[in-house]
Parts: C-alpha cells; sequence; structure tokens
C-alpha cells in the first residue's frame, strides 16, 4: 500500500510541477503588465482633465445609480467598491488623478457597484458563497494535512471538498470583473469620459487587472488536480491493498 501511494503521489507532484511552470510565467506576467500599464497610463492626463473620482461618480450616473459614495482610501492599487458600505474607495493615484488609467480603474469599480444596484447574477452568487470560501480556504489545509498524516481517507476527501469552494470562487469571480471592466469601457465610450486615442490605455490596465484573476484560477485549479490526484492514488493503493 504505501509502494502505489508513494508512486501515485510522487506523479500528482510530478504533474502539478510540470503545470506550475507555464501558470507561474502567466501569473508573473500578469502582475508585470498591471504594474507596468497602470505606471504608463498613470503618466498620461486624458483631455478632459477628468478624475478618478469623476469618471466613478459619471459611470454610476450612466446607469441611474446615486446613492453610492465615491472616497479615496491609501495606497496603491487598492481601489474597490465595497457591497458591506456599498462605497466605491479609489486609492491616492485614482482618486484625485485625471489620468487614463486613474479613469479606466475608476470605472471599472463603478462597474462593480452597478452589478450590485442591478441585482447582476454571478456577483450576488459570489457574494453568497463567500462565507463557505472563508470556512473552505480556513480548515481545508488543516484538513488534508490530517488526513494525510493519519491516512484517513475521509478527512483528505473533506479537506480537498473545501478547498474546491475557493476554486468555485475563483472561478464565479471571472464573469463578474470582466462584466465590470465591459461596462466600464461602454460607459467610457458612450458617455466620452476619454477620447478615442486615450481608450485603448484604459482597454490595456483592464485587461492586464483581468489575467490577474485568470492566473489565479488556474493556480487554485491546479492546485486543486493535484489533491485529487493524490486522493485517487491512495484510494487505489488501498483498493490493491485490499485485494493482497
Amino acid at each position: 500500500m504505501p509502494y502505489y501511494y508513494s508512486y501515485g503521489a510522487f506523479f500528482a507532484n510530478n504533474i502539478y510541477c510540470i503545470l506550475l511552470i507555464p501558470v507561474m510565467i502567466l501569473s508573473l506576467w500578469a502582475q508585470c503588465q498591471v504594474s507596468g500599464n497602470f505606471r504608463k497610463y498613470s503618466a498620461v492626463n486624458n483631455r478632459r482633465r477628468l478624475t478618478g473620482a469623476q469618471a466613478a461618480e459619471a459611470v454610476l450616473r450612466a446607469h441611474g445609480v446615486y446613492d453610492v459614495p465615491v472616497r479615496a482610501c491609501r495606497g496603491s492599487l487598492t481601489d474597490h467598491y465595497d457591497p458591506r458600505d456599498n462605497t466605491i474607495y479609489l486609492s491616492d493615484s485614482v482618486y484625485n488623478a485625471p489620468t487614463v488609467a486613474a479613469v479606466g480603474v475608476a470605472a471599472h469599480e463603478a462597474g462593480h457597484a452597478v452589478q450590485y444596484a442591478e441585482n447582476y447574477g454571478p456577483v450576488r452568487l459570489r457574494g453568497a458563497i463567500i462565507p463557505a470560501t472563508q470556512i473552505g480556504s480556513k480548515f481545508s489545509f488543516i484538513l488534508l494535512i490530517i488526513g494525510m498524516v493519519l491516512y484517513s481517507q475521509m478527512l483528505f476527501l473533506a479537506g480537498i471538498l473545501l478547498f474546491s469552494l475557493t476554486t468555485v470562487f475563483q472561478l464565479v469571480t471571472l464573469p463578474v470583473e470582466f462584466n465590470a471592466s465591459a461596462r466600464a469601457i461602454e460607459t467610457i465610450e458612450g458617455q466620452r469620459l476619454l477620447e478615442e486615442d486615450e481608450i485603448g490605455g484604459a482597454k490595456r490596465v483592464l485587461r492586464a487587472a483581468a489575467m490577474t484573476y485568470v492566473a489565479a484560477l488556474l493556480m487554485s485549479a491546479l492546485q486543486l488536480l493535484r489533491f485529487v490526484l493524490i486522493f485517487l492514488a491512495r484510494s487505489g493503493g488501498d483498493r490493491r491493498g485490499g485485494r493482497r
């Protein structure tokens, strides 16, 4: 039985390591693209001199949303919409900045606020599974480690199921983020918040940010695959050991 498990674990870990390389490259590339594009287009003022805060408010008004305040927050790339207090928070480099990057980022966060105002399905689903995801992230690795040490398939499977909630959350996050960016660009174009030759810069900033979520999903799915392969290897070893 240990032989089958060791071979299966070796196989699972090797598959994981082989697939991890391109996923890590994608993740690093996405992070570089985010910081590079944001830095580049933060140095380009838009010709309308529209700040991030003004852009966010313009997107909200365009969708008939008037009860979402826009406030400044500290940090870099800390921009977010918080559904708990129904507020858009924009970082120092976005809130008062009349740049192409600031307009794109602020419009994206306003897109999230519009999603909640319009009861967009995926964003409501993501909000509903957050408590389960938090439980999964806290206890999944504990159960996986205990299950591995005690050779308990039930505990190991419970750990896999809890960890899978994180992957599901990442999967649901993708349409939420892509839709918020699509709403942002559509409004920027429709309301002429940026000139035509400036819109490309905003799109590049948002596309780069979206790729970080794709990389996060792939990383989570890859880790889940590794655990599943180890579980199957252990199960196969148990069956073979039982026949012997």
